[in-house]
């Protein structure tokens, strides 16, 4: 059974920084997977942030490329989303999620296993 646990949201205001933390248990962090971030506000559609194949290889949506960073940290299995200069409109629920294979997009239907969410809310 796959987990994964976010943690690192909160509030903060226009200009500042967050580091998301996702959290993967349940199985072995391997090359057959690949991970994303997405974001949802209610009501709305799931959107792809950011994804990181296994190979290391990274896509962003337009709206935070140069301000957001996807990472892992294998030994930990870890998957982080570094957040700088956040605006009001990053403001939403962030997902982990897990996706089968060696390469991710930015669809949610792609992926197999997803977080909780954790909240982040940018203050003007």
């Amino acid at each position: 059974q796959v987990q994964l646990v976010e943690s690192g949201g909160g509030s903060v205001q226009a200009g500042g920084s967050l580091l998301l933390s996702c959290e993967i248990s349940g199985y072995i962090y391997s090359s057959n997977y690949c991970m994303g971030w997405f974001r949802q506000a209610p009501g709305k559609v799931r959107e792809g942030v950011a994804a990181i194949d296994s190979d290391g290889s990274t896509t962003y949506v337009d709206s935070v490329k140069g301000r957001f960073t996807i990472s892992q940290d294998n030994a930990k299995n870890t998957l982080y989303l570094q957040m700088n200069s956040l605006k009001p409109e990053d403001t939403d629920a962030y997902l982990c999620a897990a996706a089968h294979g060696t390469h991710c997009g930015m669809a949610y239907w792609e992926y197999n296993y997803w977080g909780q969410g954790t909240q982040v809310t940018v203050s003007s």
